[in-house]
């Protein structure tokens, strides 16, 4: 399965978000560190979710990263989080 997908459909299950964007911006960072040819190191993900709206923004980060898994969030570089 793609990533991308993957993380969409983990952040689905985890917050039933009335907006989510997950966009690869691996190809802005080429040549910074943790680059890698083909992509998928470098992320963004725009969420909002009635569940985030009373975190803080440490713990909607917290609850994100729990939420991909250290599966996914070992494996890319670099996630960038607009949430609310």
């Amino acid at each position: 399965m793609q990533l991308a997908t993957e993380m969409r459909d983990r952040l689905t299950a985890a917050f039933a978000p009335s907006r989510l964007e997950v966009i690869d911006e691996s190809e802005d960072h080429r040549g910074h560190a943790g680059y890698r040819e083909g992509g998928k190191t470098h992320w963004r993900i725009v969420i909002t979710a009635p569940e985030l709206g009373p975190m803080t923004r440490v713990a909607r980060h917290r609850a994100i990263y729990a939420a991909l898994g250290p599966d996914i969030i070992g494996t890319i570089h670099a996630l960038a989080i607009d949430a609310d």
